[in-house]
């Protein structure tokens, strides 16, 4: 049966997708099976993207626009609706990460957000987020767009030793994210280092940090905790950790050298016969 239930399309962008698919579908006099059926998916999916029960994906956007002709409408709208499902306290960094021209980041424990693969990204965050895991993956991987566009940032990071051996979602995760992670190399944009447990204590020992430049504004400083983030423009602020953040670069192994630690832990803990 249909869902007509009644939306308030200003209530969130959720509501506003569901309220603008339901309105675009009508116009054209086609049912949700109909619909589901022009996108290869169930009229009962439409039915609760509609009324704000499931996030749409990309994917599911792309589709939309190329069954309803909609001149791209909802692709447009999905990268609102995904950024979104974000923590709240998040939201305003994940917006000001995807304007910037030059990304350093420092992690400690797992791999870094923007290179996860989706089946690692699902086990970091079902730990918190098991109620809505599907939408706040597909929030995660669709913030690494910014990596694949006409003009994507300078990213370099660096990786804690730990990172690569926290074993997260088993060994086949961590195999094919180790695997993610190599084949990334040689990107022109893109910098990775691993920062070996031999170095013993460095400047990135009280956390993971993120520093953001930007073509014509404040450089900015984002750091966080277990439930909220930090961000500053703070010029002493980025002064000192821009200092830490190239102290962490000449500790670290150099790229090459990377590529030998995380192929050999890839093979040797994370292989077929480890």
């Amino acid at each position: 049966m249909t869902n007509i239930r009644p939306l308030r399309p200003d209530a969130s962008p959720l509501d506003y997708f569901g309220s603008e698919l339901r309105r675009r579908r009508e116009e054209q006099d086609l049912s949700q099976s109909d619909l589901g059926n022009a996108i290869f998916c169930t009229g009962s999916l439409v039915g609760q993207i509609e009324t704000a029960k499931k996030v749409p994906t990309r994917d599911f956007a792309e589709r939309v626009d190329a069954a309803l002709g909609t001149d791209g409408a909802f692709s447009r709208l999905v990268g609102l609706v995904l950024r979104s499902q974000l923590p709240t306290w998040f939201q305003a960094y994940a917006e000001l990460e995807a304007q910037a021209t030059y990304i350093s980041a420092f992690q400690t424990q797992v791999i870094y957000g923007l290179l996860q693969t989706e089946e690692y990204a699902r086990t970091v965050l079902a730990i918190d987020h098991a109620d809505d895991l599907d939408a706040q993956t597909a929030a995660r991987l669709d913030r690494q767009r910014i990596l694949t566009g006409e003009e994507p940032p300078a990213l370099w990071v660096v990786l804690s030793e730990a990172a690569l051996l926290q074993e997260v979602g088993g060994r086949s995760v961590m195999r094919n994210q180790l695997a993610h992670l190599l084949s990334l190399q040689g990107r022109p944009w893109l910098g990775l280092q691993v920062l070996p447990f031999s170095v013993g204590a460095h400047t990135g020992v009280k956390g993971s940090f993120n520093l953001l430049r930007f073509e014509r504004d404040p450089d900015l400083f984002y750091a966080e905790s277990y439930d909220q983030g930090h961000m500053t423009a703070n010029p002493q602020v980025i002064r000192e950790r821009s200092v830490g953040y190239a102290h962490l670069q000449a500790t670290a192994l150099s790229p090459e050298e990377s590529v030998a630690l995380i192929t050999r832990v890839m093979e040797e803990r994370y292989g077929d016969h480890p």
